[in-house]
């Protein structure tokens, strides 16, 4: 069975405060995207696991695709498998991919053998592999808190006919190393309202906590925001902990803006 796991962006981003765990507390707007991998699972006699497609330089059984086989054939004495991931969402890129692909794992893996799992058991094992994979399960816009697996469903009728356009420079950012520069606090301003506001009404007021440390690391990134805004973009940002940008504009662009060859450029209509 073949399916397409999908891209997200973060509008805003808020890290609040530390957790006894390790991990910490976030305040964050998902919003999918129809940019997406391409993964195919099938019952075989021996378990295989290949990629083509942008490289992941990782060894492939600490890959989040082999990772989610591995918890549910642990859990549920599974046959073997052969799965194929065609990576063509960019790592270290802020857009969810690796988080994508293994939910859309679980989630194939469950009707492939008729396992029957309710959405908060397969919720469960989504968040063991990431604090982003439980989105990709809901996969629809999302207030999430909590490490990001406490998900509340709204909409956001201010985007309704805009025109999406994401840069990806090709810069690998670090998870753990974004964190890293954080220093949380609670939340002065609430994600969800500015939001409800115009969009044009977005800059200045929709933070990126990431935003400020990781630019301040990779300057080519805020020169691309700042490329954003310049031509027209109604609110400009990083999504996740980068190095994606996106600009949000009122309506399509005719021609492709100009960037070095080796970026990549993605035009969505929302």
């Amino acid at each position: 069975m073949l399916v397409f796991p999908n891209a997200k962006i973060n509008l805003g981003l808020q890290v609040t405060a530390k957790r006894a765990d390790g991990y910490h507390d976030i305040a964050t707007i998902f919003y999918p995207l129809p940019i997406t991998d391409m993964l195919e699972v099938v019952r075989a006699a021996d378990f295989s696991f290949t990629q083509t497609g942008l490289p992941t330089n990782i060894d492939p059984a600490l890959n989040l695709c082999v990772k989610a086989w591995n918890l549910l054939r642990d859990a549920y004495q599974l046959p073997p498998v052969a799965m194929h991931l065609h990576k063509q969402i960019p790592m270290g890129a802020g857009l969810g991919g690796g988080s994508a692909d293994a939910a859309f794992t679980l989630r194939l893996v469950n009707q492939i053998f008729q396992l029957n799992l309710s959405t908060d058991t397969l919720l469960s094992y989504a968040l063991q592999l990431g604090s982003d994979c439980p989105f990709f399960l809901l996969n629809s816009p999302a207030f999430a808190e909590g490490r990001g697996e406490q998900l509340t469903s709204i909409n956001i009728p201010s985007l309704r006919g805009k025109t999406l356009v994401l840069i990806n420079p090709g810069i690998h950012i670090s998870t753990a190393w974004a964190f890293a520069q954080m220093q949380p606090a609670p939340a002065t301003v609430q994600l969800i309202d500015i939001i409800q506001l115009p969009v044009s009404a977005w800059k200045g007021q929709l933070p990126n906590d990431f935003e400020k440390p990781v630019m301040a690391a990779h300057p080519e990134l805020e020169t691309i925001r700042n490329s954003l805004y310049s031509t027209g973009a109604l609110f400009a940002g990083m999504t996740g902990t980068g190095s994606t940008l996106f600009g949000i504009f009122e309506t399509a662009l005719n021609n492709k803006l100009t960037w070095p060859a080796h970026y990549q450029q993605w035009q969505v209509a929302l």
